[in-house]
């Protein structure tokens, strides 16, 4: 006897199986269409609804993307109960005063920005330079307004500190009314507008992280020092609301309570009023947003997996139609020596085949679908995307899909399968 080795066996694809699968599947072609359309539409519709819902999130959040997370703005009010001697329905007024009180007392504060606006909210005013003339807001901030909501530079310079201290005359204008009082040919830096009767020098020019209607309006504003703004415009030492930004590590509602205590104790306030500020949070805005598209991404997983499932179930509705079909077939595979195991992967392998057929088919459409969606905004203009952006669908919500419709199309092969081995060799012969 040779005294050579036994060589290890090694695994080979049973590429006659696979052949002898798509033979099987393609027999019947209308039949097995239909049957996989169920599976490919549950997968299709799963990754378009939460593409769709993240295009909105990411549309809504992109409004919120040059605010701080950590950020806060309040503004004043009227009491709503008397306290200390005074009435209720007393107007609140805040002085730089106030601020400093609230900075020195405050512990989770980080950074405290006054602002004014000329012309009240949403107001506008009248600029000049030369013969041209816009209509734009007009706003009174600090250099610290950047750390809460940041506007990047196109051309020159922010207001730094030096422009408060000295209360220059200086400003930060928009895009847009860089467009609209200068020409394309013209440097804007180092020249000078006239707000209400009164020169200010252009020394920046930002554009803004925003979209739609907040971006216009960002880009149609001007900014200028605050002790500028109130010593030419006359308001003395008055504040028009708060740009707070406070502890990354304290809860927004926590932050607001605290600063809301200071500023009620300063300003001798009722420590239950809760009408004398009004405020709102950036942070508080995220997890609305984070809450409401979550509830939509689950509501897409349970509709989706709800169409996938249906598929499912017609598949191995299908599967079994085609085992009693070939009750012939399967009696002389078995009479020829097949063991069960040969029957049962046979069956699951032709459903297992179907559904991850199609759903791979529908994960292709519906990844291609978001794609274009996605291609045809980018094409649009900026102002144009409104709240719906960069839809999107990440490869572990695809991946995560197909594993789970895998998983259900091996369940759905089970009972197909043991229906097959289930029946004895000479009946299943002896079968038309």
């Amino acid at each position: 006897m040779s005294d050579l080795k036994r060589q290890p066996r090694m695994w080979r694809p049973d590429w006659d199986g696979f052949t002898e699968l798509i033979q099987v599947l393609i027999q019947k072609p209308l039949r097995t269409a239909l049957s996989g359309l169920g599976v490919g539409w549950g997968l299709f519709m799963i990754i378009i609804t939460i593409g769709s819902a993240n295009g909105l999130q990411n549309g809504v959040s992109q409004d919120l993307g040059d605010m701080a997370k950590n950020s806060m703005f309040m503004w004043t009010q009227s009491t709503s109960m008397p306290y200390k001697g005074f009435q209720r329905g007393r107007p609140i007024d805040l002085k730089i005063g106030d601020v400093e009180y609230l900075t020195a007392n405050s512990q989770v504060l980080e950074v405290a920005a006054p602002q004014n606006q000329l012309g009240g909210w949403r107001g506008s005013n009248n600029v000049t330079r030369g013969i041209k003339t816009g209509a734009f807001t007009v706003y009174g901030e600090f250099p610290e307004q950047q750390l809460i909501e940041a506007r990047p530079l196109k051309e020159g310079r922010h207001i730094n500190v030096r422009d408060i201290e000295d209360r220059r005359k200086i400003a930060v204008i928009g895009k847009r009314v860089r467009d609209i009082l200068f020409t394309k040919q013209e440097e804007p830096i180092g020249e000078s507008i006239r707000i209400n009767g009164v020169n200010f020098t252009v020394v920046g020019v930002f554009t803004s992280m925003r979209s739609g209607e907040d971006a216009e309006e960002d880009l149609q504003s001007i900014r200028i020092p605050f002790t500028a703004f109130n010593q030419a415009f006359h308001k003395g030492d008055d504040v028009g609301w708060l740009c707070l930004l406070f502890n990354e590590e304290v809860h927004a509602d926590s932050a607001a309570a605290e600063i809301m205590s200071v500023l009620k104790s300063r300003l001798s306030i009722h420590p239950e009023d809760n009408r004398a500020f009004g405020h709102w949070t950036v942070a508080h805005e995220f997890e609305e947003i984070q809450s409401v598209f979550g509830a939509i991404r689950w509501v897409s997983f349970v509709f989706g997996g709800l169409a996938l499932l249906a598929g499912i179930i017609g598949i191995m509705n299908i599967m079994l139609i085609t085992v009693r079909e070939r009750t012939n077939e399967l009696g002389i595979r078995r009479a020829l020596g097949a063991t069960p195991g040969v029957v049962v992967r046979q069956i699951m392998g032709e459903t297992l085949l179907l559904t991850t057929l199609f759903g791979l088919i529908g994960a292709i459409l519906g990844v291609a679908t978001i794609e274009g969606v996605n291609a045809l905004l980018e094409g649009m203009p900026d102002m144009q995307g409104g709240s719906f952006r960069n839809p999107e669908v990440s490869i572990e919500i695809v991946l995560q899909s197909l594993l789970t419709m895998v998983v259900m199309g091996g369940l759905a092969g089970i009972l197909p399968a043991f229906r097959a081995v289930s029946i004895r060799p000479v009946e299943a012969i002896r079968t038309e």
